[in-house]
């Protein structure tokens, strides 16, 4: 008899909101599990992987390289189901949670929703640069670029050239190097085979950075080896310094310097979001939400948080929290994947302890660092090598990582590519309902 009542049990409902690394593994730890019912929501229809934006947006891989369908991915599933909404707001009274297309109830809910590009409160960069955090903002920078070398092909004023072809690149973390370096990649294997009457125009590409350093939180030695690596390819190294507007095609740095430009690539800085109806008590450093060590927010039932929107101090080594980085996101997602179904048993729930498995930055051809466990650190061709390997077997489908590695392969071997599109949608039919 007991084994029936356990089959009439009714399975708990999960809410996951965000389907990017945590949203995905959590989902995917408990796929076919009785207890558990799982919907997951995104205002996407599609996971992406986000290591890989940049490359979509210098165009040496197509947007379906680096993404799949939610409903594809959890066909095989019977107890994981997606739903497309934005979240607009929580009741934790209630357990429901309200999207822009209707209610939700849970018994459990969790937020893996990320962030989101920080503007410090400048509005003209919010307005004007471009970022860098999701496929949209991926195919926006190659559409404006390519829009601007082809503006700079029939302008005849050489000062409003330098304007379209230079680039100024705010950031100095990986995102920054790895678009940088790209850039100065394609300016030499490529652009002077698409663009020859440009050649000798002054384009310039400009990397800024606040910190006295280029990827602050990696070992002095990738530090050093970046900052080598980038200026041998021509980019205009800006240290100590932060971008303070972006107005009438002028980068205004905190020197005072001004740069002309009209493009402006944005990855400075990113922040958790606030999620009407979680109380303010429930937010901590950057607006992420505290957590305890077994990822349940403080303050509220039933709710947890995992990835860059979780703010976990119980660690020593991270008392600012963990590092917003795929890795925490996955194991967090994993442990209390095993959490849920110790609760099934009752038996007790592990405290999350995070594994640094090591930081990577690809800086160009052949260039990368890398920094390994026991301070192991490579640098050139053997950190390329690594790096590639590990984001090509990170993508979520084998027909991405096929995809991809052909374009990577195609690309090595020539120097180039052949994805430079300006593809821009109609306007959405909705907007004008």
């Amino acid at each position: 008899m007991g084994n029936l009542e356990d089959q009439h049990t009714p399975s708990k409902n999960i809410i996951i909101v965000g389907g990017g690394f945590g949203g995905i593994n959590l989902a995917l730890e408990l796929k076919n599990n009785p207890h558990y019912n799982i919907t997951l929501v995104d205002k996407n229809n599609y996971n992406f992987f986000p290591p890989l934006i940049y490359q979509v947006a210098t165009g040496f891989l197509e947007n379906s390289n680096i993404s799949y369908p939610f409903r594809k991915l959890f066909r095989k599933y019977s107890n994981i189901q997606f739903r497309m909404g934005e979240l607009l707001k929580v009741d934790p009274a209630a357990h429901t949670i309200q999207l822009n297309n209707g209610e939700l109830s849970y018994n459990y809910l969790v937020l893996s929703i990320g962030a989101e590009s920080n503007y410090f409160g400048m509005e003209n960069i919010r307005k004007y640069a471009i970022p860098m955090k999701n496929v949209n903002d991926a195919l926006e920078m190659r559409n404006t670029l390519l829009k601007h070398f082809e503006m700079a092909t029939i302008t005849n004023d050489p000062a409003e050239r330098k304007k379209l072809l230079t680039v100024v690149v705010a950031g100095g973390g990986p995102t920054g190097v790895e678009v940088s370096g790209m850039l100065a990649d394609l300016r030499v294997h490529s652009f002077s085979k698409d663009y020859p009457g440009l050649l000798g125009s002054g384009a310039q590409i400009f990397l800024v950075d606040g910190g006295s350093h280029l990827l602050g939180p990696m070992s002095t030695a990738s530090q050093n080896d970046t900052f080598d690596d980038l200026l041998k390819m021509g980019v205009i190294i800006k240290l100590q310094t932060q971008v303070k507007d972006f107005v009438n095609d002028k980068v205004v740095l905190s020197s005072g310097e001004i740069i002309e430009t009209k493009n402006l690539i944005w990855t400075a800085g990113v922040s958790a979001m606030i999620i009407p109806g979680i109380p303010a008590n429930c937010y901590g450093r950057g607006k992420r939400l505290i957590a305890d060590p077994y990822n349940k927010v403080i303050g509220v039932d039933d709710i947890y948080a995992i990835g860059d929107t979780c703010l976990q101090t119980h660690e020593p080594e991270y008392p600012n929290g963990h590092p917003q980085l795929a890795q925490p996101s996955i194991q967090q997602a994993k442990l209390l994947a095993a959490n849920f179904k110790s609760m099934v048993i009752g038996k007790p729930l592990k405290p999350f302890h995070y594994k640094d498995l090591g930081t990577m930055a690809i800086i160009g051809r052949n260039k990368a660092v890398a920094d390994l466990p026991h301070n192991v650190h490579f640098k050139g061709f053997i950190a390329w090598f690594l790096w590639l390997f590990i984001h090509l077997v990170s993508l979520i489908n084998y027909r991405n990582r096929l995809k991809t590695l052909f374009n990577w392969t195609i690309a090595y071997l020539y120097k180039d590519q052949s994805l430079r599109f300006i593809v821009r949608p109609g306007p959405d039919p909705d907007e004008n309902t």
